[in-house]
């Protein structure tokens, strides 16, 4: 079926600005609450949210086979199960409605005052109902940044990293959307030279620039996903921030990796972009250094995206400082491979199940995608616009990740990912009496 939706040519008749990150190519897919306190699914056009449960009632999907009440839900895991067909003949009908030539809603007032939102009026709300979270370890760079941190350069990568991409399971419930606040955690850690453990809050609190697959209900019990045949099951990508702190980590990671060092808090943005979105924006994916195994071997090249991703760091004072730039097409292991991998051995995975690029590090200081980088453990501290410092995160900091594919085709973006540290909360009520 011809992804119609993704006309570059096409235009809107809502107003959008140059350089925005939601065009009508975009129709990304979000959850939100109205100025009427209803929860509904909807999608974006440049400064518009759009009600796209009013929109089925009133018969703009009018053709094509959905149930009445798919986009009256309060996540999208319904309508991700439907499958690529569905995704792909929705995105295409909401691009016809709105396109400039078309007059059935542009030209009815009452439905428009029902449909339409300003963006800044509605709540955004989690997209997906996450029953399970995997962080991949997919980024070459920056497995090797750290690998030479703590083993030293000769033994950088683990000898199972450049033949399968390495994940772990992390915690669906603390997953949360853009804006929600993050409070300092509490752990075990072993201060240097110490022989017992300490408890309290971290001090080398980090963020992790990375984005999100999410998948539909792909496989059943025992059936493996062909790498070929992946894409076809993944939904879309979000931006996001896996916190870390990397003193609970350190002292807690052998023999079974992370725990509450990563379970506090993942944060994602609140619109999915769809893979067909981004198809314009395909690109080559790094060389593999080894030939991977033969269920991990695509029969194409051009197995990534060319998502320009950016950190930055506000501080309470309200000053803007760049902390990273760098792009997803850098990551060694691909959401092909990545999912492949996943269900090799009959996992299954089902729609709304959120699936980690682990962070993503270019090859230059700049791009490095976590502050353990970019400061090199703390040993190189970053200046900031307030002439105060950073190794790792102060409280009152506030985390603001973006991502955007910009090319000759046009400009898709995924908005942003926001997170403010707030101090840890007080521990009274678990004293003794």
């Amino acid at each position: 079926m011809e992804i119609t939706a993704n006309n570059q040519n096409r235009k809107s008749w809502l107003p959008v600005v140059e350089g925005c990150d939601f065009p009508i190519q975009n129709i990304p897919f979000g959850v939100f609450i109205t100025r009427d306190d209803i929860i509904t699914i909807g999608t974006r056009i440049g400064e518009y949210a759009i009600d796209l449960g009013a929109f089925h009632q009133l018969g703009y999907f009018n053709g094509i086979p959905l149930t009445d009440d798919i986009f009256m839900q309060d996540s999208l895991n319904d309508f991700i199960a439907d499958g690529r067909k569905t995704w792909r003949l929705v995105r295409n009908r909401i691009a016809e409605v709105f396109d400039k030539e078309n007059p059935n809603l542009r030209d009815n007032e009452k439905h428009k005052e029902i449909i339409i939102f300003d963006v800044n009026e509605v709540e955004m709300l989690m997209p997906i109902d996450v029953g399970d979270y995997t962080d991949f370890y997919s980024s070459k760079e920056h497995a090797t940044n750290v690998g030479t941190m703590f083993r030293g350069k000769d033994n950088a990568l683990m000898p199972n990293w450049l033949h399968i991409p390495v994940g772990y399971h992390g915690r669906s419930s603390s997953v949360v959307v853009s804006g929600t606040n993050i409070r300092r955690p509490y752990g075990q850690t072993l201060p240097n030279g110490a022989t017992t453990p300490v408890f309290g809050p971290s001090q080398r609190l980090d963020m992790e620039l990375e984005t999100a697959f999410i998948t539909t209900s792909a496989n059943d019990l025992g059936k493996p996903i062909n790498v070929n045949e992946a894409e076809e099951n993944i939904f879309g990508m979000v931006l996001l921030n896996d916190w870390s702190a990397r003193d609970i980590q350190k002292w807690e990671y052998v023999p079974l990796g992370p725990f509450l060092s990563k379970n506090f808090a993942s944060t994602i943005s609140p619109w999915i972009v769809t893979l067909d979105a981004l198809e314009p924006f395909r690109c080559e994916s790094p060389k593999q250094k080894i030939e991977p195994l033969p269920y991990l071997k695509p029969s194409k090249t051009t197995n990534s995206f060319d998502i320009k991703l950016e950190v930055t760091l506000e501080t309470e004072n309200g000053d803007l400082n760049t902390l990273s730039t760098s792009n997803f097409k850098y990551l060694y292991w691909t959401m092909a491979q990545q999912l492949a991998h996943h269900t090799v051995n009959g996992c299954n995975v089902r729609a709304g199940d959120l699936m980690g690029s682990g962070t993503i590090s270019g090859p230059t200081e700049n791009s490095y995608g976590s502050l353990l980088e970019l400061t090199w453990g703390g040993k190189k501290p970053i200046s900031l616009k307030d002439g105060t410092t950073r190794t790792f995160l102060n409280d009152g900091d506030n985390l603001i990740l973006r991502g955007y594919c910009e090319n000759k085709k046009g400009r898709i973006g995924f908005g942003k990912c926001t997170g403010k540290i707030l101090p840890p909360i007080s521990l009274n009520h678990l004293k003794k009496d």
